[in-house]
């Protein structure tokens, strides 16, 4: 019974992946065109292990493995570690092996929904083949493929299970048993490596699941091939027409997770082998089922529909709840800007997740309450008061960016952005336990910060001088606009904050937020930065105090900031610049203008073959989580409307663009409630 609901759910489920078109379902993004040198993978992850896809059969570009960092390449500093390949596979027919040369109709898509990556091919006038990857959402270590294969004449096939060490890693150790019970064989194909300065254990195992009764499944090989990969394989006879279906089921952890590696990992992957492909397929879609139940679904434009969730299963797919791990502008997608952690969570990626899934936005915070300690340390190397963010972040909490980049000891805004979202989550929820024992301690370190770095030069010239603002291009220029703008924003949330809790406020926190200056220039625009002469900038920096800070409040000086700076925003500059201006149109209701921009922030990024985002129109660097958050929050909080504030989420009153026929957004906050824009 159990072999009969195995084949019944494996063909059911391929026969809706085979069956769908991926050219008119809002949940598919198949690769189109797909040219090996210009292609820039998809990522499937489950918040802690990222699989970067391939446009070779059945292999996987990179494994990345959250929160574990070490000193490697460039730039001196820590970078998010690659782990062991250890989800690739070969595929013997007939005694060759073939590769991209052999095989034709190579076509990859993208279910969202079930975050599965669906490849199939054809090996000539052989075989058909399916693979479907997907890394396990209840299961955080634990990835899975499933492999279907179909003669077409009379064949023999051998796929492989192949474990291969990145380069980076040293002492390699590769692992071969078999555990033999009465009721199950469970091989096990391990490798055990170190990371380049040795401080770390990374360990990967995978096992074979068979459809066939225990006795009857195939007979494993193990092969030893050179220092850094080693295979399991088994051969297989099939008749014309016949259909085989096998599973691989492979897990990834190192010492930063558990103290002994190699047995976890095993351990996970023996029972990921032994709950079975159904029960493990069946998990993985109810957690992402429950993930999609904060959607946002817009009628009558697929392609932005398609664009929005893509985004939103990103970031979905980068983070997950319990884990104290943050968000990099490059997520799980490989090694960009090392993995660390930048404003770009707090400010970019943090408000959608916080207003679609509050639990996973916690583990954010969680990681920053946990490198308070290492924030006022590094307050006190600077000679200032409180808690003092690094710009760069990875494990530790100290600061990480490379010293040839000033950002490092100047972009001091990240220590207001952190306050921000505290009080931003405690908005959404109302968890004022969380808020007393977490979200306090950051807020009030953030304001004593801010009360020691300014530069008490009078009345209204409580100077913040030397720093970098949003618009990296301006060093060490005084006065910037977000900067002073967020330094009063989380002076006040400290005061805020204190009397919710019923404790005393530090009356210097108010005095000193009226007395720092938002410069103007004579016409009232408000001043980049005290020496700013209109040259082209980066991204958006004054915007920013309209939107989110909503500190230049009134439309008509909104509209002016608007008309100065967005001229003046550079064409290579990163795609987050365009969706806050987006967001700003949008909630002043001009929405053709907010839904031109809104294509702006994402269109000229996306890469071949799945439009996957790069930084900046035509740069290599994808995925970039950052921009993905940016037009998320053009939909969400300017043509959606959406507003944090002290009644949690509410609604401003906004239009759909000419486009769209309407705009719901769904799951929001604690309550999961729906917002719609017809």
């Amino acid at each position: 019974m159990k072999r009969l609901a195995f084949l019944f759910l494996c063909t059911a489920f391929y026969s809706i992946v085979g069956a769908q078109s991926t050219n008119d379902s809002p949940w598919q993004v198949p690769a189109k065109n797909i040219d090996p040198s210009k292609y820039f993978g998809v990522t499937v992850a489950n918040g802690m292990v990222g699989l970067v896809s391939s446009p070779e059969p059945m292999r996987v570009k990179d494994v990345v493995l959250n929160g574990v960092y070490d000193y490697y390449q460039r730039g001196r500093v820590s970078n998010i570690l690659k782990t062991f390949n250890h989800m690739n596979m070969n595929l013997d027919v007939d005694g060759r092996r073939i590769g991209r040369a052999d095989i034709s109709n190579y076509q990859q898509t993208l279910d969202m929904q079930k975050a599965q990556l669906n490849t199939t091919f054809e090996v000539g006038d052989k075989l058909s083949v399916k693979h479907t990857l997907m890394s396990l959402r209840h299961l955080p270590y634990t990835a899975m493929s499933i492999i279907e294969i179909q003669a077409k004449k009379d064949v023999s096939i051998t796929p492989m299970s192949v474990i291969e060490a990145p380069d980076h890693l040293s002492d390699v150790r590769n692992y071969y048993a078999e555990i033999d019970r009465p009721h199950v064989t469970i091989p096990l194909l391990t490798s055990v490596g170190n990371s380049p300065s040795g401080r770390i254990k990374l360990a990967s195992s995978t096992s074979f699941i068979f459809d066939e009764p225990h006795g009857q499944e195939p007979r494993i090989i193990h092969e030893d091939w050179d220092y850094n990969m080693h295979l399991a394989k088994f051969t297989k006879k099939l008749k014309a027409g016949e259909v085989y279906r096998f599973t691989l089921v492979g897990s990834a952890v190192s010492s930063a997770h558990y103290q002994d590696p190699q047995n976890e990992a095993e351990r996970l992957t023996i029972f990921a082998k032994l709950e079975g492909t159904a029960r493990l397929l069946k998990r993985h879609e109810a957690e992402w089922a429950k993930l999609w139940e904060s959607d946002i679904v817009i009628e009558g434009d697929l392609e932005a529909q398609r664009a929005v969730r893509f985004a939103l299963y990103h970031l979905y797919s980068f983070a997950r709840e319990g884990t104290a791990y943050s968000l990099s502008p490059m997520g799980l997608s490989g090694l960009g800007y090392n993995g660390h952690v930048f404003w770009d969570t707090e400010l970019w990626m943090y408000p959608p997740v916080l207003m679609l899934q509050p639990k996973i936005a916690r583990s954010l915070l969680d990681y920053r309450f946990e490198r308070l300690e290492a924030a006022k340390k590094n307050a006190f190397s600077h000679g200032y008061k409180g808690a003092m963010y690094p710009w760069e972040s990875s494990a530790e909490g100290s600061e990480d960016t490379p010293v040839w980049a000033l950002t490092g000891p100047f972009q001091h805004h990240i220590t207001g952005d952190i306050a921000w979202a505290n009080w931003k989550y405690y908005q959404v929820t109302k968890d004022k336990l969380w808020l007393r024992e977490r979200g306090w301690p950051v807020i009030k370190a953030a304001a004593e910060f801010w009360a020691s770095r300014v530069e008490r030069n009078g009345p209204g010239k409580y100077d913040i001088n030397n720093v970098i603002g949003a618009n990296e291009w301006e060093e060490n220029i005084d006065n910037n606009a977000f900067t002073n703008g967020m330094a009063i924003t989380s002076l006040r949330i400290a005061t805020k904050t204190a009397l919710e809790l019923g404790l005393t406020p530090d009356p210097d926190w108010e005095h000193v937020a009226q007395n720092i200056p938002i410069l103007k220039f004579p016409d009232g625009t408000t001043r980049e930065n005290a020496t700013y002469d209109g040259v082209t900038i980066k991204q958006a920096d004054v915007n920013l105090l309209s939107f989110p800070l909503d500190i230049v409040k009134d439309e008509a000086a909104i509209r002016k900031d608007l008309l100065y700076y967005e001229p003046r925003m550079s064409k290579d500059g990163p795609a987050m610049g365009q969706s806050v201006l987006a967001a700003l149109y949008g909630r002043m209701g001009d929405s053709e203008k907010a839904y031109a921009l809104f294509k702006k922030s994402y269109q000229p990024n996306q890469v071949p073959p799945f439009g996957v985002l790069a930084e900046t129109a035509g740069g290599t660097n994808p995925y970039f989580a950052t921009g993905a958050g940016g037009m998320l929050q053009a939909i969400l909080a300017g043509l959606g409307g959406l507003d944090i504030n002290d009644q949690g989420v509410t609604q401003l009153k906004t239009k759909l663009p000419k486009a769209w026929k309407s705009l719901t957004i769904k799951g929001v906050g604690v309550e999961k409630k729906t917002f719609t824009v017809k």
